[in-house]
Parts: structure tokens; sequence; C-alpha cells
């Protein structure tokens, strides 16, 4: 009986036991912590637009006649003065032949005029000549002098047309498709041949809100000749660069924005018309920043907020206002201080008033990855049915 009880009394206080180590408060979480990045800054202004070539011409015949020479491949580099487009020449040719011819007989006439001329200026200072007779004469060369003109002017016309036969590239650049084929009658100032563009450098045209049109004239920033970085939509980075070389002098009444333009230079020949692109240009001066990786930032309604962890260990909320991204890190422009400590992983665990185990970390850049290098797909070629 004694060593019932001796049992039942050992059962007991292990129970009581059990019952006081459950009541033994867990160990707060861990959080990592990091005090904010601190860099030098430039805030940017962020425009959408396409590239456009500088120059761009449609190609017109400037004579009439049957094409004979296309001298380009589609679509390829030209450069200026380079032949594109013959037309037939011969009938051209023959009427510069005979304007030459015109313009050897006016000579021919206009020396025969002075000889007279001077034979009757001799009569009429021997005085065996009338005055008539030598204004006749002067009137007779002045007219062959003219006429000698006359048909000069008309050999340069038709040597021009000669010269007008040959269509050649009024500027470098890409060519596109011929529009015209070989043995086709083209009208002069009227056929469309092909169409030239220009490639080295080129523009990029863009729109601003007048918001930011106001900000940057507030500010006393100037636009024309600001450098400009400009990303393709595949690219993951600002490779392009360039300056502001044109803002328009009025915004549209309807959409209230105003049109700007940027030059690039574009050695390569890389960037065509048409490509679409995000530009950014600074829109401040460098100043010093916080930056927190960009998921310690939540939302709090209408609020952006950020966790923080005092000397007593406990979660503390601060409402702060955010910046752009900059090396995959978010500025905070204010509500933040370079001394506090801040949750940059775990927030589920930190709520306000919690007390947290922090285990503290470094905030790093984030720099975009280089982009994936091009791969040529692999060509499928369909079986021929059996």
């Amino acid at each position: 009986m004694a060593g019932r009880t001796a049992v039942a009394l050992a059962a007991a206080l292990v129970l009581i036991g059990c019952h006081k180590a459950d009541k033994t408060p867990p160990p707060p979480p861990t959080v990592l912590v990091a005090v904010p990045l601190q860099q030098q800054i430039v805030d940017w202004d962020d425009y959408v637009g396409r590239f456009e070539a500088v120059d761009s011409v449609d190609l017109r015949p400037r004579v009439s006649g049957y094409l004979t020479r296309i001298t380009f491949k589609d679509g390829e580099p030209v450069a200026k003065g380079q032949l594109l487009f013959v037309i037939d020449p011969r009938p051209y040719r023959a009427v510069l032949n005979q304007a030459a011819a015109q313009t050897a007989r006016a000579k021919a006439t206009l020396n025969n005029a002075l000889v007279e001329l001077k034979r009757s200026q001799a009569l009429f200072d021997a005085q065996a000549g009338s005055e008539q007779d030598l204004e006749t004469r002067k009137a007779t060369a002045q007219q062959a002098k003219a006429d000698l003109g006359a048909a000069q002017a008309n050999e340069q016309a038709a040597a021009l047309n000669v010269a007008f036969t040959q269509i050649r590239a009024p500027i470098s650049g890409h060519i596109s498709d011929r529009r015209v084929a070989v043995g086709n009658l083209v009208t002069a100032d009227q056929t469309v041949l092909t169409s030239l563009v220009s490639d080295n450098p080129i523009r990029f045209g863009f729109q601003a809100s007048e918001s930011l049109f106001l900000k940057r004239e507030r500010a006393n920033r100037r636009a024309v000749g600001d450098p400009v970085d400009i990303k393709l939509q595949d690219e993951p980075s600002y490779r392009w660069h360039g300056h502001i070389d044109f803002i328009d002098n009025t915004l549209d009444v309807n959409s209230g924005i105003i049109r700007g333009r940027a030059v690039v230079p574009n050695p390569a020949g890389t960037l065509r018309p048409g490509l679409y692109g995000h530009m950014r240009m600074p829109g401040s001066g460098v100043y010093t920043g916080l930056l927190v990786p960009d998921e310690a930032v939540t939302a709090d309604q209408e609020r952006q907020v950020v966790m923080t962890v005092g000397r007593d260990g406990k979660v503390k909320q601060r409402v702060v206002q955010v910046g752009p991204l900059v090396n995959g890190l978010r500025v905070i422009r204010s509500g933040l201080k370079a001394d506090d400590i801040v949750v940059v992983a775990g927030l589920a665990r930190a709520r306000p008033g919690a007390l947290v185990s922090p285990k503290t970390t470094k905030i790093t850049p984030r720099p975009a990855p280089p982009p994936a290098p091009y791969t040529e797909p692999a060509a499928s070629y369909a079986t021929p049915a059996g």
C-alpha cells in the first residue's frame, strides 16, 4: 500500500513539472537586420519614346524614262554618292549633243558678228562707213552674244538631265527595298523608287508631361544638352547614351505634353528607326541617400512603412517616403535615419511591439545581370509525307 502511494506521488510530481515547463515562453523569433546603405544618388526622370532617323528621303527620279539598272541590294547600308538606279540616258544624250551643236553654232555666229563689227568700226573711224551701219553691226553682235548665252544654258540643262539619269544616294544610311523593277517607266518627281534613312547618329523622340516640364523649369534645370541614358525593351540596363538636342516651344493644349528629342551615337547601325525604348534624364543633383532592399518596404493602407528594431529588441514601425530603385535597392527619401536598424528579412515575424532576436547582415547593391547572349533558335524542318 505504501509503495502504491509513493508511485502515485511521483506521477503527480511529474505532471506538475510538465505543467510548469509548458508555461515557459518561447524564444523571440530571429530576423535579419541591417543599417541603411548610404550612397551618392541622382534622381532620374523617366520617359518612353521611339527612335527616329535624323534624315529620311523618298528617292524619286528627276527625269522620266525607262529604268535600266539597279545597283544595290535591298536593305543594305549605302554611302552618300553611291549609284543606286540608272535610267536610259540615250534620249538625253541626244538632246545634249543637239544643244552642244547649237552652242557651237552660236559661238561661230558671235565670232562672225564681232569681225563684222570690227570692220565697220574701222571704216567709220576712217570716215568711210556710215554710223547706221556701225550701230547695226553692234546690235548684231549683241544679239549673237545673247544667242550664245541661251545656247550654253540649254546645253547645261541637257547635261543636267543626262546626270539625273544616274540616281545616287543623297545621304549615308540604310536603304529600303526597290519599289520599281528594271524595265519600268518612271516619271520625274512622282515615282517613288525606294526610301533611305540615316542611321548614325540617330534620334530618340519622346514626350514629357506638363508636371515634369514644370518640375524642371522650377528647378532651373535646362534640358537641351543634358545627358540621357536609354535602354531597349529587352535590355536590363541603360546601355545607350546621348544628349538632348531639342525641346519644343509649346505644350499640346489637348494632352498637356511637350515634345522632346535626344541624339544618340549609333556607329554600328544597331538602332533602327521605330524601335521602342525607355529613357532617363537627371532630375536632380547628386545627393547622399539611404537605401534598403525593396522587399523591406511594405504597404500599410496608403502609407509605405519599414520595420526597425530598437535597443530593447522590440519592433517599431516607421512611415517612410520612398524614391526610385537604384541598383535593386529602394531609395528612402524621408522617415528613416542612417543609424536605424531595419528589418530586411523575416518581416512576417516582425510585428510592431513584438520582441525579436536580431541577426545583423549587410545591405549590398544588386546590379542588374548582363543580358543573356543571343542564340539562334534551332530550325524546324517539316518531314515530307511518305
